[in-house]
């Protein structure tokens, strides 16, 4: 059994395995982590597989048929994401032509919510692996290489002599530690030069502690697709392991980035972490995800075991917005987690979103004045992007304020996030407006701007991630995309 994983030609430069994917203005560009975990999970059963990301290796359509050519896979699994879907499709199509002996799957977040949509899109796709899809793919390919049934296979959407069917659920992995390293699987198959994130200094290594997220946050796409409501983890020996053969591995990785939804969710096994990252000698530093209500003493643990920043979803200064899009936190307890962390010495990037539930200009002025009081280290302002399979999704589609339901129009024609909802409070250019501002009004403030150059010369480590993330955040800053200023007409 020989199979080949696929993270599909789009844009260049296309992160498709981010929450919002897109093309990313500060050149972010994340490993496909998930595809990389299932390669290694078919690895470990001893099957042959070839991992290729074109986007990050700049590879168009006809060089992945030429390799899937001379590969001859008898399985190939493809990525996917609402705003790629079509094109992902098409990809599909090309490659049963290539091989068409080939079984062809299909994963993602996308795929995950739209299974009966996505087969009756084209018959070149055979199945669809819903949800966390690293035990069905190697069940999956057990069943084909033994000539089984479909039926047999828990977790899949397949067609069968012209009729879709839709197996049940597969339970979720309970002992992660049985996955392999994720950084083997890059050593092996990527190079990780080519990915890069704009928070974290370059190059790093993306891994994963553990899946899933208990909050019930509307518009987060993982949780509600792929892992479920239940936060699963790796024991903490088995993390410093991974982080030990990084270290050892790796000599040119700068950090490791933790792909968690939630790092922290669980405080006693975030300090129990920290502490055996200290006994282990571990020294490379760390950035991870992170809610922002994480207490003083838990975060002064994390950095002195080496974590240098958390990405955080503050979302909203208005807490009624909080409360509609169900995040679970007050505005006090923001503002005092992030003073703790200016306290702790850990950086923070803190990402807002326009348009969600109840959003008003008013609301929005809250936002940007609650961003510029907290003063986090970088900032996000995105309009609110709502995928299948999520309730922020059903909110804007059950209230007509999808201006558009083809998922062609996710994008703007460079790539970018392109705004597709408009409420009758706020339009789709209303939302786009404000982010364009806001990014603005935050980041040319003379107090940022002298504070990133006494960063740089404080901290020369910090230099190159500011200067190459600036290099293009800063074309963007001024101009805005023609279409995502219009929204979709």
């Amino acid at each position: 059994m020989k199979v080949l994983l696929l993270n599909p030609p789009f844009f260049p430069k296309f992160s498709r395995a981010q929450r919002s994917p897109a093309v990313i203005k500060s050149g972010t560009l994340y490993y496909p982590v998930w595809l990389a975990y299932a390669t290694g999970a078919l690895e470990g059963a001893g099957i042959e597989t070839y991992l290729i990301d074109a986007p990050a290796e700049g590879l168009d359509l006809q060089e992945v048929l030429l390799r899937a050519g001379k590969f001859q896979p008898d399985m190939v699994v493809i990525d996917t994401s609402t705003p790629s879907i079509c094109s992902d499709i098409e990809t599909a199509e090309s490659i049963r032509e290539k091989v068409p002996g080939a079984f062809l799957v299909m994963v993602g977040t996308h795929v995950s919510a739209t299974p009966e949509e996505t087969l009756k899109a084209s018959n070149a796709v055979n199945a669809i692996a819903r949800h966390e899809y690293d035990d069905t793919l190697l069940h999956l390919a057990e069943v084909l290489s033994k000539g089984g049934n479909l039926s047999d296979v828990a977790g899949i959407s397949y067609r069968s002599d012209g009729r879709i069917f839709h197996n049940g659920d597969r339970e979720m992995i309970k002992d992660l530690d049985k996955l392999p390293f994720v950084s083997r699987v890059y050593k092996k198959h990527l190079k990780v030069e080519n990915y890069f994130y704009s928070i974290t200094r370059y190059p790093q290594i993306t891994l994963i502690t553990g899946r899933g997220c208990p909050h019930h946050c509307t518009y987060c796409v993982y949780p509600q697709t792929m892992h479920g409501r239940v936060y699963r983890c790796r024991s903490v020996e088995n993390v410093v392991e991974e982080f030990l053969y990084i270290q050892r591995e790796f000599p040119q990785v700068k950090e490791v980035f933790i792909e968690d939804d939630t790092l922290t969710l669980n405080r006693q096994r975030c300090r129990e972490f920290a502490g055996l990252m200290i006994k282990s000698g571990v020294k490379i530093p760390w950035t991870a995800n992170s809610r922002g209500d994480v207490d003083l003493e838990t975060l002064k643990t994390m950095k002195a075991a080496g974590c240098r920043l958390l990405c955080v979803g503050i979302e909203s200064g208005d807490q009624k917005i909080l409360n509609n899009i169900r995040k679970g936190i007050t505005l006090e307890k923001i503002f005092r987690f992030v003073r703790d962390a200016r306290k702790a010495g850990i950086l923070i990037h803190a990402c807002f979103m326009a348009g969600n539930k109840g959003e008003t200009k008013e609301t929005l002025s809250k936002t940007l004045r609650f961003a510029k009081r907290l003063s986090p280290d970088t900032a996000q302002f995105f309009p609110l992007m709502v995928y299948p399979g999520t309730d922020a999704y059903i909110w804007a589609k059950e209230n007509s304020y999808l201006i558009t339901q083809d998922y062609k129009e996710w994008l703007t024609e460079d790539g970018l996030h392109n705004c597709v909802i408009s409420t009758p409070e706020l339009s789709s250019r209303d939302l786009v407006a404000f982010c364009d501002f806001a990014r603005r009004s935050f980041y040319l403030r003379p107090a940022y701007v002298a504070g990133k150059i006494l960063q740089m010369v404080r901290t020369p480590s910090e230099a190159k991630r500011i200067i190459k993330s600036a290099r293009t955040f800063f074309r963007y800053l001024f101009h805005s995309s023609s279409k995502m200023e219009k929204g979709v007409s």
